[in-house]
């Protein structure tokens, strides 16, 4: 464990003075925001990963497309 001290607005001080634990609330809080954002960083490199593969995606899907499709009825 590591003590910091921090300034916070009074709003927020009072806010969590219903919590016994202030430390861990406060760090859950912390904890859950750093996971979001990594959460949401991924999901931005993944959507631009797939924008950048789209075309050769298609491009792969329609050249397989007849042989997929063959020997099925019509």
């Amino acid at each position: 464990m590591k003590r910091l001290n921090i300034t916070i607005p009074k709003k927020v001080s009072e806010a969590i003075e219903v919590y016994e634990n202030k430390s861990k609330f406060i760090t859950e809080a912390i904890t859950e925001k750093i996971e979001k954002e990594a959460e949401e960083k991924l999901d931005r490199k993944l959507t631009e990963g797939y924008k950048q593969e789209y075309n050769s995606d298609q491009k792969t899907n329609s050249e397989w497309e007849d042989v997929t499709l063959e020997g099925w009825p019509n």
